[in-house]
């Protein structure tokens, strides 16, 4: 259980921040800049819940939960020593990418299939949607960059890409299925 009793303490005033294992690091290290973008992602999903009713507000709830996993896991460092940790860390699974698959396929069979690229917009919720699909973007390629050069769970680099295909197929299902996807017109302006 986490508990906050105090929410400022002053230990990030000289730039620095404390990762999962304690170590301290630069606030604009790759592992930083990896899980804030995922802390954004979340962000813009609570944005999309307000739009959201039925099984999308419950599917974004599971993301939001999956996605402060997915933060637990990019900054605890160190994979080979998760069984020396006093606690175990929390690692993001394939069972999470999955259940994400699951659902794509779902609406996959729900949508009509593309016949041009979808401009993010339509309804409010599907440009939310969109907006969290290109920020997952980002923290997929940050979080690819990371894992050159650093140890990171294969399984977090997984979910990301899955998620973002997941909002984009959510931003159709939330466009009437499709019907009322903003479609690009190549050349249109001309």
């Amino acid at each position: 259980m986490v508990v906050l009793n105090k929410i400022y303490t002053k230990t990030g005033d000289t730039g620095e921040t404390a990762l999962g294992n304690g170590a301290r690091v630069k606030k604009y290290a790759d592992r930083v800049n990896a899980y804030g973008t995922v802390d954004e992602v979340n962000a813009t999903v609570g944005l999309a819940r307000l739009h959201a009713t039925g099984d999308a507000a419950d599917q974004l709830a599971r993301i939001q939960n999956d996605l402060f996993d997915l933060g637990a896991d990019l900054c605890r460092p160190d994979m080979a020593k998760d069984a020396e940790a006093e606690y175990p860390p929390l690692r993001m699974t394939d069972a999470q990418v999955t259940r994400l698959e699951t659902e794509i396929d779902a609406m996959t069979q729900a949508v009509e299939p593309l016949r041009s690229f979808v401009l993010p917009g339509g309804s409010a919720l599907a440009a939310h949607l969109h907006l969290s699909r290109t920020v997952t973007r980002r923290a997929e390629r940050l979080c690819v960059e990371l894992a050159a050069a650093e140890d990171v769970n294969p399984a977090a680099v997984k979910y990301l890409n899955r998620l973002s295909d997941w909002f984009f197929q959510a931003s159709r299902i939330a466009n009437d299925d499709g019907r009322a996807d903003v479609l690009w017109v190549p050349g249109a302006n001309r």
